[in-house]
């Protein structure tokens, strides 16, 4: 919100800038009385308008990673945890920040202020003799020689003499005709909503200046240039101070006036002045559409080194996440803006701007919660539980989170955690490492050097970061593969190939990976694995014939890593990527967490039931043929064989 005030601000300070410069001297008066109509509205408008048009801009993915697939039972002991990782942690609901309170009470007073003008505007009706002529209603002001006009009320003090009241009648007249008032209104609105901003101000007097020019041409052809000076000239002492009416005696604009009234007509060439207002908008279109990201995070940037509050910000980030949402952005691309996309994997110690990203999107996440719920969608017992744990976690400030990054448990969290096909290790010191941090040092750059699968290896310590990309990387590789977010046509299967758009046909076969390894993934291994999670990283290549080649896999154990080649190689041929009309190569990553629960008769019943009252619930709402009704069933039926086998070990 602040930055679309400060947008606005800018383009109406740009916008008088022109005016001032090309057009405030030419005698085409009614012209300029649009211009400045249409540009404060436009100024209102246009931080609002985004082409999509201009915003494409080119990615430089190598790989793209497709989301995680998670196998195994989601009970709340370690699958918080792993979820806890990925988003972070949720602080309490931000208070108004003190500028939004300010502006409110601004607005009420300048809300209290014109309603007194109107009230002041209404006693003058009242407390003086008015006569109607035709549709113009004419109020005689006792004892004052004022003059001025509202809407179609003319106001003339009885001081003024006759002669000249026929001429200034006259003058008031074009205002009411021309519906000067609705103009100075329509500011006057904008003066209570930016009470703050002086442009207000000095577009509501350009306007009015302008009501004067038009009201003087026409004027002066009824009643002659020498008679029209003389009222001009002789009434130059009281005056109306209302913002919002037409006054006649206006010292400040008397001279120009005259001025105007003397200048010759403007040449009809000097029209094409007014055609600077189409590069003008076209430029700003072209900054809203483009560059509003960057600039937004400009003022953000400012105005942590402000020292706005953490809640200020979050508040901030959390508006930023609400309108990308509106706009329809899918769930990556509000989670990169959070922080957890690939350019933010390298970082063990978050900035306090990512950091309260972070908040902001538990916050989002929170919200979302909440509104899946009250439409009895797909909320799960797992979520709620999820989210009572993200606010019981140990930091709740980002003061908090830079002492627990100082712990072992942190240290070891995010180098396990890791992304992108890269190692990680975290030391005291880059400059001068323990023994034991130059041996584990040495390991990893001779895993980096032997083992293809590696990309790099990040070294920090959380004041600085290194990263050593592998030797084993050939240029002629990176060249061969086309990234999947810059690629013209993703590879796709039949089912999704009618898709309206790329996005939608990327989106649909991220699905199609992610249930086919969740269907096809032997579950039954957890019998001969360790009690945990185990994460598994993947790579493959669709190649320009649409098969599946180059299957690597990384895990804790030689029999996941086995698995996860073959889940992967039952995948089937491809419609193949196209890029610049010809068919491509496209690398991808998949991370898989599968999750080995404890083989405990008692847990496995109770999760058992829950999952049972959890299908029930969707069912009240749903079908059997609901993709979450399968999956849970899917897990029912798992547990069941589960509870029956560990019986069965227990009576032999």
């Amino acid at each position: 919100m602040l930055y679309s005030i400060i947008q606005i601000v800018a383009f109406q300070a740009l916008f008088l800038l022109v005016y001032d410069l090309f057009l405030r001297k030419e005698t085409f008066f009614n012209i300029n009385r649009a211009y400045l109509l249409v540009t404060s509205l436009l100024s209102l408008v246009l931080p609002f308008v985004q082409l999509p048009e201009l915003q494409k801009v080119t990615t430089k993915d190598v790989i793209i990673q497709l989301p995680e697939v998670f196998i195994g039972q989601q009970n709340p002991t370690d699958y918080e945890v792993f979820v806890a990782e990925k988003v972070g942690i949720i602080l309490e609901q931000p208070s108004m920040p003190i500028w939004q309170i300010i502006l409110l009470l601004g607005i009420a007073v300048a809300t209290l202020i014109f309603i007194v003008k109107l009230l002041k505007i209404n006693k003058l009706k009242s407390n003086n003799p008015k006569r109607w002529s035709g549709e113009i209603l004419i109020v005689n002001l006792l004892r004052s020689n004022k003059a001025f006009s509202f809407f179609n009320t003319i106001f003339l003090g009885e001081d003024i003499p006759e002669l000249e009241k026929r001429t200034i009648y006259n003058h008031e007249l074009v205002h009411v005709k021309e519906k000067h008032s609705l103009d100075l209104l329509f500011f006057e609105l904008l003066r209570i909503l930016f009470w703050f901003n002086p442009l207000v101000y000095i577009y509501q007097y350009r306007v009015k200046e302008l009501h004067e020019f038009i009201a003087d041409a026409k004027a002066v052809k009824q009643n002659g240039k020498a008679e029209y000076y003389q009222s001009l000239l002789h009434q130059i002492f009281d005056t109306n101070t209302l913002s919002f009416t037409n006054t006649f005696f206006k010292k400040s604009l008397i001279k120009q006036r005259i001025t105007m009234l003397q200048k010759s007509k403007s040449n009809r060439k000097n029209l094409l002045k007014y055609m600077l207002l189409f590069p003008l908008v076209f430029a700003m279109l072209v900054y809203t559409s483009t560059e509003v990201k960057a600039q937004e995070k400009e003022v953000v940037e400012a105005k942590i080194n402000q020292e706005l509050t953490d809640e200020e910000l979050i508040e901030i980030y959390y508006n930023d996440i609400l309108k990308m949402r509106e706009e329809g952005a899918k769930y990556f691309e509000i989670s990169n803006y959070a922080g957890f996309g690939q350019n933010h994997s390298e970082s063990y110690i978050k900035s306090r701007e990512d950091y309260l990203k972070t908040s902001a999107f538990m916050r989002f996440m929170a919200y979302m919660m909440k509104e899946t719920k009250s439409k009895n969608d797909e909320l799960t017992n797992v979520n709620q539980t999820l989210y009572k744990k993200m606010t019981e976690l140990p930091h709740k400030n980002y003061k908090g989170y830079l002492e627990w990054k100082k712990t072992d448990e942190a240290k070891e969290r995010w180098m396990s955690n890791a992304r992108d096909n890269s190692l990680r290790l975290v030391v005291d010191d880059m400059a001068d490492k323990t023994k034991e941090e130059q041996q584990r040092f040495d390991g990893l750059m001779k895993q980096l050097e032997t083992d293809s699968y590696y990309k790099k290896l990040i070294i920090t310590d959380g004041r600085s970061t290194l990263v050593v990309d592998s030797p084993l990387l050939t240029e002629e590789n990176e060249i061969a593969e086309v990234p999947f977010n810059v690629i013209d046509e993703s590879p796709t299967i039949k089912s999704c190939q009618d898709l309206a758009t790329n996005d939608e046909r990327k989106q649909c076969f991220s699905e199609y990976i992610n249930k086919h390894v969740y269907q096809h993934f032997n579950k039954d291994l957890e019998q001969t694995l360790g009690y945990g999670r185990k994460r598994i990283f993947t790579r493959f290549i669709i190649n320009s014939e649409g098969k599946v080649t180059d299957i690597q896999a990384r895990a804790p154990s030689e029999i996941l890593e086995e698995e996860a080649k073959r889940v992967i190689a039952l995948l089937p041929q491809f419609i193949p990527g196209r890029h610049n009309g010809e068919e491509v190569d496209v690398p991808f990553s998949l991370p898989i967490i599968f999750q080995v629960a404890k083989n405990d008769i008692m847990q496995l019943k109770k999760r058992y039931k829950k999952l049972i009252a959890e299908r029930d619930r969707i069912l009240k709402h749903s079908s059997e043929k609901n993709p979450v009704v399968i999956n849970l069933n899917e897990q029912i039926e798992g547990l069941k064989k589960k509870i029956d086998k560990a019986k069965n070990s227990k009576k032999d």
